[in-house]
């Protein structure tokens, strides 16, 4: 695990309030309470719970509640304060936040040394309707739970179900949800919508060979070059990329992934601190997918990303206030990725992206990753970078 180096606290408590309890506010919560010998934290979110989004799709086969972490677990375990509130920024409040260090949420004021943006991303929304499902959907409600629902509602004598964005989302979905109506005996279809002509296109060309193969066994139908308009009667509707001819094709549900959208998205340096109007914010720091860190590091919208910003960030806060104040700069790169195929295949790359790994040996990787993160939730801090 990445140690902090020599450093002399120069005061003798710190305060720092977090917004935002994703990924990468977990992570700086707890790397700061690993290192900090004296410290109060804030993390303000407006849930109850950590929500553990990169497993939702496994919510088809596993309760809800395995992905949640309550808050007030997280406050037992770290010794933190959780407010329930939600927090909207201005690009002119960063230079009041570092001026005066204090934030007023639900006119209580927060009085703080650092603050930590770590708001993440939304869903990219296209139309309204009720037929259709987006990931913030699984946070409430499981996939099992969901579908099982809309089938039995449904009027429709041969059900099809779309899932829309080929991305790594919408493949883990599409998989799980394939293998869940196998288990349950439907009758349901399943086709997968993508504007690109290849599913997975920002990986190795490997993921989407071995994918597509996959898909063809168990019979999923692939339109490609399609752009999602909307999913309203029955029926998805659809924009033909090459030709621009809309059609439509039969569609009990759609779920939609369409990628995200930052809430705030802010520049940082290399250390993490935000630049508001050309200038460094020392005391005010991000990290998550709503950053864009200055630096060689990637700024991938990863959970992988997204934690190792957030540990950085602890660190530097650490060092910011302390002696001699020498700061890290964010220079995290991809050691691998994984994402599942249903319960029983995976395909991945580690090391080096032209080394993929599919199957059993994907799996074990995939597993040994998300129990690194459940260990560091616990309290116990297992990552080498």
């Amino acid at each position: 695990m990445a140690l902090l180096p020599f450093n002399i606290a120069k005061q003798k408590k710190i305060k720092v309030v977090i917004v935002g309890g994703g990924y990468a506010g977990m992570a700086t919560l707890t790397t700061l309470a690993r290192y900090a010998q004296d410290i109060s934290i804030t993390i303000i979110d407006p849930r109850e719970q950590h929500i553990k989004t990169t497993h939702l799709h496994e919510t088809f086969r596993y309760p809800l509640e395995d992905m949640l972490v309550p808050f007030r677990d997280i406050e037992n375990r770290f010794g933190c304060r959780h407010v329930k509130a939600s927090v909207d920024f201005t690009c002119q409040d960063f230079h009041h936040f570092q001026e005066h260090r204090q934030l007023i949420v639900d006119e209580e004021v927060f009085d703080f040394d650092y603050l930590v943006i770590t708001m993440g991303c939304q869903d990219r929304v296209v139309g309204e309707s009720n037929e259709k499902l987006l990931l913030k959907d699984f946070e409430t409600t499981s996939g099992s739970e969901l579908i099982t629902g809309i089938l039995n509602n449904s009027n429709q004598s041969n059900p099809s179900i779309s899932v829309v964005g080929g991305g790594a989302t919408g493949i883990q979905f599409l998989f799980e949800l394939q293998y869940f109506l196998n288990r349950i005996k439907s009758k349901a279809t399943l086709s997968l919508i993508h504007s690109k002509g290849s599913v997975l296109e920002s990986f190795p060309a490997g993921f989407n060979n071995y994918v597509q193969s996959r898909m063809q066994d168990l019979e999923i139908t692939f339109h490609p070059h399609c752009y999602f308009y909307q999913q309203q009667s029955g029926q998805i509707q659809l924009t033909n990329k090459l030709t621009q001819q809309q059609f439509a094709l039969p569609s009990t549900v759609s779920l939609v992934f369409l990628g995200k959208q930052a809430q705030n998205n802010l520049s940082a340096n290399a250390f993490g601190q935000v630049i508001a109007h050309y200038k460094v914010l020392p005391n005010v720091l991000t990290a998550g997918d709503n950053s864009n860190f200055e630096s060689i590091g990637t700024n991938a919208r990863s959970a992988q990303s997204a934690v190792r910003k957030g540990k950085l960030v602890a660190r530097n806060i650490l060092r910011h206030a302390g002696f001699p104040g020498l700061l890290e700069p964010y220079m995290h790169q991809d050691l691998g990725y994984v994402m599942n195929l249903g319960p029983h295949d995976a395909v991945g790359w580690l090391g080096t992206r032209n080394n993929l790994m599919t199957g059993i040996p994907a799996l074990a990787i995939k597993e040994i990753v998300e129990a690194q993160y459940d260990l560091m939730l616990s309290g116990i801090d297992t990552y080498l970078l």
